[in-house]
């Protein structure tokens, strides 16, 4: 089996090993991949290792060899899935390997709001302690997150230990209640969007990009929002109207945006909320702790294995 790995380099800029991979075939990766060099580059490849690369139906119909695709992500709208099936192509994705990471993500957002580490810090080494006429001083409130209430919109694994924490923080969690049946769990409050948006201190975005979630955060969701409200987005950047919430910010009418993710990635010079008021943004990192890289190589090598043995697992077709 020869395996192509398109573009390797953001989950293995060098500080792991693809040996998980390399013994299960002829293995050859590359960095980057741009658009027109996917077909020379794969085009001996039964297997096909993407993260970002895109695999439509051009790229399909040219590579005769393609029997199986595996993204090195949990998303996989990168690949045409049904063209892929009607092919007879598998395609699998690599499910809850950075789960932990990206709630530990969401709530260093959160604790950075609240207790202005960044500002305090600086704020020392600038000397103003050593100036201060008190033994202590503060440049902004400093808020406990005990009894706010954190909504979450999308409600499966990251969501759930978003919300795990949340609890040990003892704060409030409410989540949209969907048609399908949920889990009992008497700390969480199953509730309307519209009960979540004006209740909630915190709406933290855990939610696949989808038909119905594409530009979901808009002036008229963002209306219905506390004012004092912080909005995160740990789930695509197209679920955000980025121009609806950097007026948002910059009318008051929310107090923070968080991201980990923008529309287009990477960032263009004219984002609107490169200008807004009160932002943080991260570049799309909270899926890349050491720890999450290193499961994302072996449940890719076993998505493989498996493949090999033809009992393929994680698929999405």
């Amino acid at each position: 089996m020869k395996i192509v790995c398109l573009d390797g380099y953001t989950t293995n800029p060098g500080d792991l090993s693809w040996e998980p991979v390399k013994k299960l075939g002829e293995f050859v990766c590359y960095d980057r991949t741009k658009p027109e060099d996917v077909i020379e580059r794969a085009k001996d490849a039964d297997i096909i290792l993407t993260n970002k690369v895109v695999i439509k139906q051009p790229q399909i119909d040219k590579l005769p060899n393609l029997k199986y695709i595996t993204t090195l992500a949990t998303g996989y709208n990168v690949v045409d899935v049904e063209y892929a099936r009607k092919k007879r192509i598998d395609v699998s994705n690599a499910p809850d390997y950075s789960t932990k990471a990206v709630a530990q993500h969401t709530f260093a957002f959160i604790l950075e709001i609240m207790s202005k580490i960044k500002l305090h810090s600086d704020s020392v080494y600038q000397g103003d302690w050593i100036r201060s006429d008190d033994f202590c001083y503060w440049k902004s409130p400093i808020i406990d997150l005990a009894g706010k209430t954190i909504g979450i919109i999308g409600y499966g694994k990251i969501g759930k230990e978003v919300a795990k924490i949340a609890k040990a923080f003892d704060m409030k969690v409410k989540t949209v209640k969907r048609g399908r049946p949920y889990e009992t769990d008497p700390d969480i409050d199953f509730c309307s969007l519209e009960e979540l948006l004006k209740e909630s201190d915190i709406v933290s975005l855990h939610c696949p990009a989808t038909t119905e979630t594409t530009g979901m955060v808009n002036s008229d969701f963002l209306s219905k929002m506390k004012s004092s409200a912080i909005l995160i987005n740990m789930a695509r950047g197209v679920v955000v109207n980025e121009k609806d919430v950097a007026f948002a910010l910059n009318n008051n009418i929310i107090s923070y945006f968080c991201g980990d993710v923008i529309e287009k990635e990477p960032m263009s010079p004219d984002c609107p909320l490169l200008v807004a008021e009160h932002t943080l943004i991260t570049p799309h990192i909270a899926w890349a702790s050491v720890e999450s890289r290193k499961r994302l190589i072996e449940i890719t090598a076993n998505n493989i294995t498996s493949f090999i043995k033809g009992k393929p697992i994680n698929l999405v077709n």
